[in-house]
Formats: structure tokens, sequence, C-alpha cells
């Protein structure tokens, strides 16, 4: 098999060499990694589980209800105040750790090779300077790549697993303790080690680990340290809480709260209220004033002051007082922004393009090799990083004459950092006296000084040089993303934007004699039009970088700039984080669907063929179903017997609403033989129907319709069959019986219940069932017993266990002929797991998941809508 994916298979797919990897499906090809051809998109996993936004109202949730009072309602408000805040303060400790100790051991590898190249331009041997700084840059990349080893979902900068988890898919091992250790620790190491990652973007995924952990007071990882804490038990509190905690990262990575609150608005959560809105600010408040407090205080030694407010800081943008013609930015200026929002839509979807080929190379050629392929490639990355950085420093460099605002520090560096900063942060390798190294004070830097250079520096760069760094910078960001090293893209995409935003200033006063042009105005829209142009974010980006530079008369050109950047870009391909959702499989709801998708309705995208349990099923039937299937919910059904007679007579009206049923007739009858097979497996099981006796008889056609109510009335399941299941005798009508819905029952719930006990036997009353609390229920959140953990001895086959106490009697439903806008905007906006499918007499004709409402998915039932017109 693994000899078909050459050019012999891509250009003959029916070859019988590929005869084996045609048969599996796109799905099992995703699982697996594999494509059926290079340019093939990979389509959703049904691997990946959705959250439960929605609240399950059943017994155990009532019975807390019943003892909540407005009393108890504002203790529980006052506890999750006090989470977010200390969700914020925690996330701003966070960055201040990742913030110290990066500027440590950068100070302390820049200061030994910057000593070593001094000694070394004289004595003829810089290549021990360039041995030094490999052996620190390797050192900490190995130590960076050895952490993802741990725990691989702190690879990469997490803000795609984040996206996906605020959109309501549950990403495995995403916001665990030990990512949260793997990714503070990795990134610390990756961005020490001078790969061209940010420590930005991890922070996103640091807050929401933080978010998520907090208010559980207990971990996977430590499981001997555990609190009796009965609050936030839920998927439902614990998604707000990530919201918050992402929002805090950012505001801690910019010191842009209010960036940070719409960013977790605008990058997936789906749900949304004002009550949320003021607990995500808020924390974000207390993230960027935690930072700004401790950063301040350690650095300038003015505790109080509030002088750094995030890890990235743009300074302040001001014309120097002895140059009267200098405005910031012009009218005139606009149509330029503009231009160079559309080549930084351009230059983001090249490298978004670029940066999805290499991950699909790593998906087919790194991933499936030994772990150790993914360290070395690591590696192999920092050695050419390093060697291109050393090299392009001395060789490529010009000595540029240092303007006197450098040597003292101007008005408006003096704001941000001191004097000395300035200095140190220029470098004069081999130039004389009164001369800078360009290249080497973009190279030999750490980036948010880099930044800043190209920001405030008012000394002169090489058009060339900022040409060559450009191109260098671009092709090595774009090779790093996506390495096994916890790694943030915001920074090294500034970068290299302001470079880019650089060279056109520096073209506009030279060639063309534009005198007015402020250069650093034209760096921060430069960065703002590469970053948007490989992102795409619009509302909460503008915010971000308005609240760093601190100056609003920025607003308008960045607004207009990033718009355009992302209307460029959207025409080639997405943004760099929706790429990597895509290439994960995971199933990404968008925030609307397509005009044209109302042409289907909730019969086209519906999954007809159910698995179902009864209200009162036998542990045998239970435990069947669930080792059997991999569904995550269960449509709790009884048969509607008073239908079926009308329904096997070929009733016009009964005939009408199961029409949808028709077309899933045989796959429902494959399914219950499945699972009459596995019942014959099951040890000890004897497949007869005890019951016989207790089932009423069928009334007769001319009974009156109103008795029969009556006698049903205090009868709330009237045909339970805790023993019935699908027999190979039996006929296709026998096989097929109208389901009529009572509620969902989730799969953990049915585990919990095995595990804990619950059932009766045939000669008790289903009163007599252990009842369990809410408390009880939610005890093992968020790692539900598997039942392939279960030890079948300790349960007795013919016991039965009543479900209904415990199942959502009242779950969001949608009819069969529901278009599918509205389908969509009710699952998403609700944040459903499951939506059952059902007709006008209340039976069940199919269900909808998450995974019936991808684009993928829906696009393909549009083509098969096509064909069948």
């Amino acid at each position: 098999m693994a000899g078909c994916r050459g050019s012999l298979c891509c250009c003959c797919r029916w070859c019988c060499c590929c005869g084996e990897r045609e048969t599996r499906t796109p799905e099992e090809l995703t699982i697996l990694g594999e494509t059926q051809e290079e340019e093939d998109e990979i389509l959703p996993r049904k691997d990946y589980e959705s959250l439960d936004y929605d609240r399950c109202i059943n017994d155990p949730y009532l019975e807390v209800l019943e003892t909540m009072d407005n009393k108890k309602g504002r203790r529980y408000e006052a506890v999750k105040w006090m989470m977010v805040f200390a969700i914020g303060v925690c996330t701003g400790l966070v960055g201040l750790f990742v913030d110290f100790f990066v500027r440590l051991f950068t100070q302390l590898k820049f200061g030994v090779v910057q000593t070593s190249v001094e000694e070394c331009s004289q004595k003829g041997c810089l290549a021990l300077s360039l041995l030094e700084l490999l052996g620190f840059n390797l050192t900490f990349v190995f130590l960076a790549s050895l952490l993802v080893l741990i725990e691989p979902v702190a690879a990469g900068s997490g803000i795609p697993e984040i996206k996906c988890y605020l959109n309501g898919v549950k990403v495995p091992g995403i916001v665990r303790l030990r990512t949260l250790l793997c990714k503070v620790f990795g990134v610390l190491f990756s961005v020490a080690g001078g790969l061209f990652v940010g420590k930005e973007g991890p922070m996103i995924h640091s807050g929401a680990v933080v978010g998520a952990g907090l208010p559980q007071f207990q971990s996977i990882s430590l499981r001997k340290i555990q609190f009796n804490f009965p609050y936030f038990r839920s998927d439902r509190d614990k998604r707000d809480f990530v919201s918050a905690g992402a929002a805090a990262g950012v505001a801690a990575a910019f010191g842009a709260p209010i960036g940070g609150t719409l960013f977790s608005l605008e990058e997936g959560s789906s749900f949304w209220n004002q009550g949320l809105t003021w607990k995500v600010l808020f924390c974000s408040m207390s993230a960027t004033f935690t930072l700004n407090f401790f950063r301040s205080g350690i650095q300038f030694g003015s505790w109080g002051s509030f002088q750094l407010p995030g890890l990235l800081n743009f300074g302040e943008f001001k014309c120097s007082d002895s140059d009267k013609k200098c405005h910031l930015w012009t009218a005139m200026d606009l149509g330029f922004f503009v231009v160079m929002g559309v080549i930084g839509g351009l230059l983001g979807a090249t490298f978004n393009c670029l940066n999805k080929r290499l991950a699909k190379y790593r998906m087919r050629n790194v991933h499936p090799k030994p772990k150790l392929v993914r360290v070395l490639e690591s590696l192999l990355v920092s050695l050419v990083t390093t060697v291109v950085v050393f090299m392009a420093s001395m060789v490529l460099g010009e000595c540029r004459q240092m303007s006197s605002s450098s040597q003292i520090g101007n008005d408006s560096f003096q704001l941000q950092v001191t004097s000395e900063d300035v200095n140190s942060s220029i470098k004069t390798f081999f130039c004389p006296n009164e001369t800078y190294n360009d290249m080497a004070t973009l190279f030999f830097n750490p980036q948010e000084s880099a930044i800043l250079q190209l920001f405030h520096q008012d000394g002169t760069f090489s058009p060339v040089t900022l040409a060559l760094f450009f191109a260098l910078y671009f092709l090595l960001a774009c090779w790093t993303y996506g390495i096994s090293v916890p790694s943030g893209l915001f920074v090294p995409a500034l970068l290299c934007g302001a470079a880019f935003g650089r060279l056109v200033a520096n073209v506009l006063k030279s060639y063309i004699g534009l005198g007015h042009v402020y250069s650093g105005t034209f760096a921060l829209i430069g960065a703002a039009a590469f970053l948007g142009g490989v992102v795409r974010m619009t509302i909460s980006l503008t915010v971000i970088l308005i609240e760093s530079t601190n100056e609003i008369t920025y607003g308008l050109p960045i607004m207009i700039t990033l718009m355009v950047a992302k209307w460029t870009g959207d025409f080639f391909n997405k943004g760099i984080y929706d790429i990597h959702v895509g290439l994960r499989g995971v199933p990404l709801l968008e925030w609307e669907t397509e005009v044209e998708m109302d042409k289907l309705r909730a019969s086209d995208i519906m999954e007809p063929n159910l698995t179902y349990v009864y209200p009162h099923t036998r542990i045998q039937s239970l435990v069947s179903i669930l080792r059997t299937t991999v569904h995550h919910a269960f449509p709790v059904v009884t048969e509607n017997r008073g239908n079926e007679k009308e329904f096997m007579k070929g009733n016009q009206l009964i005939s009408n609403n199961i029409k949808f049923k028709k077309s899933s007739i045989l796959t429902r009858a494959g399914e219950q033989r499945r699972r009459s097979q596995s019942m014959k497996s099951y040890p000890s099981s004897e497949l007869r129907n005890v019951c016989d006796e207790h089932v009423p008889e069928e009334p007769a056609e001319k009974e009156d319709l109103l008795q029969q109510m009556l006698e049903r009335r205090y009868t709330p399941y009237p045909n339970l069959y805790p023993d019935q299941s699908p027999s190979e005798d039996w006929t296709m009508e026998e096989r097929f019986r109208p389901l009529t819905l009572h509620g969902l029952i989730l799969r953990s719930q049915l585990v919990t219940l095995l595990v804990r006990g619950v059932c009766y036997s045939e000669s008790q009353s289903s009163a007599s069932q252990p009842r369990l609390s809410y408390a009880e229920m939610a005890e093992d959140y968020p790692r539900y017993p598997d039942i392939h953990d279960l030890d079948l001895t300790l349960l007795n086959p013919r016991m039965i266990v009543d479900v209904t106490p415990y199942m959502n009697p009242s779950p969001f439903t949608v009819s069969p002929n529901t278009h599918v806008s509205q389908v969509f905007n009710l699952f998403r906006t609700m944040g459903l797991r499951h939506l059952p499918v059902v007709n006008a007499v209340g039976e069940i004709v199919g269900i909808i998941t998450r995974h019936n409402l991808t684009y993928e998915f829906l696009h393909a039932r549009l083509r098969q809508h096509y064909q069948t017109i």
C-alpha cells in the first residue's frame, strides 16, 4: 500500500495496485492521516466529540433546582466572579514567568555570543562564535522538542485548538495541566533557542488551560490533589471559563483587554450573553494589570507605576519635535495603505499556501515515523536558522550612520525603555565608530526589540537589507510554524510585516520624495497588513493593535488595511488557523451557512440509522449497545404500536409522516441485526421475551379512542420491552416500527449508571432502583469511565435499568421539513450536541450532529440534491 503513493497512483487512481487504498472511505483515510490524492481536501473526522453546552434537565438537576433560592443564586454568581478574577491573575503570572526566563536566557545567550564575536572579529575565530550560538540554540530547541514528545498537543500556538474548543469541539488533552506545563516551558525554550516563533500566541492557549482547570480544583495529572468544590462541573461552565482564559491570554500578551474580549467572541464562541461579556472583560483586565504591576516593578523598580501593559509593547508613535513637516499619517497615505493591504493579503495567502503544503508533507512523511524524527526535524530547522542568522548578520549587513536620537534615545522610545536598552539593541558588528550594522541589529536581537527598532528607530535601514531580511524571515518563519515545538505566529508575522512596511516607507522617501512620510506608521501598517493576510482576523486584531499602540488615530488606517488584506487573502485560501483546523479534520462550524444550502431540509442531512434504547432496558442490552457502537447519545424511545397497524394498512397520514424513514429501513435493520448478534455473544444472555405476559393486548380497532387515552393517562411509557431485541425471524414490518421519542441519554450517563449499579430486578418495581444525585452523576467529570473498563462479572445481565430519571426529557427537536439554515442557527447558537428530527406525531426519524452541519458534508449533500433533480 505504501508503494501506491507514487506517480502511478496519482495518474491512474483506478489502477489495481491502489485497489486496497481506494476501498477506504475518506473519513478513514483522514483518521489514518492520508488522502486519496495530494490535492484532495481532508474531510472532517467523526471521532471528535462535541461539548455539552445545553443543560440536561433531568431529575437530579431538578432536585438541585428545588434547593436553589435567590441567596444561593447570588452566592453562585459571586463565586463565578471570584473565579474569573483568579483566572486573570494566574494567566498574568504565567505570562510574567515566561517573559522573565525568556529575557534571562536571551540576554545570557546574546551576551556570550556578542562578546565572542567582538573578540573573534579581530582574532579571526568567528567559527567559534557560530559554534557557541549553535550550542545555545540547539540545546534550547532540543528541550522544547522533548516537552512536546511528552504532550504532543502542546506543539504549535494552540490557537486552532482553542478556537475549536470555543466552537464546541472537545479536543482531547487540550486543556490539561500537563499540556500547560509543557506549553509554558516549551515556548520558553523555543523562543530562547532563536527559532522564528513568538511567545504571545501560546499565551492564549495557556490562559485557556488555566481557565479550564482552575475552577475544577483537581487535575488528572495530580490525582491525589482534590478539593470538595461542588461548582462548575459541566461543559457549559467550563467553556465559559475557557473563553475568559483565552481572552486573558490575549490581554496579557498584548496589553489589550478589550481586544482579548473581542478575540474570544470573534474566534469561536457561539454562545454569548451580556453577563459573560462582563466576566470575560473583567478577567482580561485582571490579567493585564497583574502582568503590568509585576513587570513594571521587576524591570524598573517602580511598583505600582504600570508602565509595561503587555509582553509585546509597541511604544508611543510620535513625531520628533524638530521635524515640523512630520505627521503620523495623512489622508493621502490611505491610498498607500490600501495597496499595502492588497500586497499583505497576497503575501499572507502565499505564506498560508506554502505552510499548508509543508503541513501535509509532515503528516505523510514525518508524523507516521518514530517520534525521534520530529525532534531531528526541529533540530534541523534550528541549525539552518542559526546559520542563516549568523551569516546574514556578518556578511549581508550594511554600516549605517547613527542618528543623534538613537544615541540618546528619542522621546517616543523613552516612554517604554531606557536609553541603555536602545543602545544595547544596536549592533555594531564590523562597523566603525558612529555606525551600526543594520542587518545584525534586526537579527541579533529578541524579536520584540527588532520590532521596536523598525517602529521607532530614526536611523535608516538599507532597502536591500530590509528586502533580504523580509525574504529570509518569511521563508524561515513559514518553515518553522508546524514543527514539534510550542510556537506562536503573531510576533514573526508582525516583524516580517514591519520590515515590509519600513521598506515601503524607504522607497517613498528616497525614490518618490514624499518627505512627510513617517516610517513608524508605515512599519505598523505593514505589520498589520501581513498579519491580517495570514490570520484573517478583523475586529479583534484592529482593537489589539490600537490598544498596543495607545494611539486611537490609527484606528481607521489599521481597520482599512486589515479589511483589504482579509478580502484579498480570502480570494485564494483560508486563514492559517482555519487551514490547520481543516488539516486536523476538526468539524468546525462557521458563523452561518451559504444561501444555497436552504435548498436542503433536515431530512436531507440527518442520520436515519438510529441506535436507541428503551426507557427500561436490561443490562445485557445496554452493554451490547455501548460496546458495539461509538455514539455519544441515544434516543430513549418506545415502539408506537398504536400507529403500527395504521402504517401496515397504508394509512396516508402515517405514511407521509414517516416517509423520511423509508430509505433507512435496510440500514436500520442491519444495525439491529448486529446488535442482536452481539447480544447473543454476551455471557449468560438469553434473548427470549420474559415480559410477554405483561404486555397489554392490542386494543380493538373499534374501541373508543378516548377510552384508550384515559387508560394510558397514568402510564408515561406504555410499551416497555426491557428484554425485547430484534430477531432475524422478524419481517421487515416488524423490524420497522414507529418509534416515539421520550428523551436523550448520553453514553457517559449510561456508563455511570452501570458502574454505580443503578438497576432493579424483574420481581421488583422500578421505584426500588437506587437514585443518584446530581453531584454523584457529575463526580467523574470530565473523565467518565469507559464501558470497556467495566468488569462484566460484577453485573447481572438480567437486571433492568430505568433510564428515565437521568435522560433529558425535553431536548431541542426539529421537523424533517426544517430548512438547513434554521437547523444550523439553532444548533450553533444554542451550543447543541445532538438534535433529534421528529415528525408530526412525535416519532423520531433521524438525528443531526455537528458532523451533519460541516461545510464539506453540506456541500456533498447539495451535490446529491442536484443529481436527483
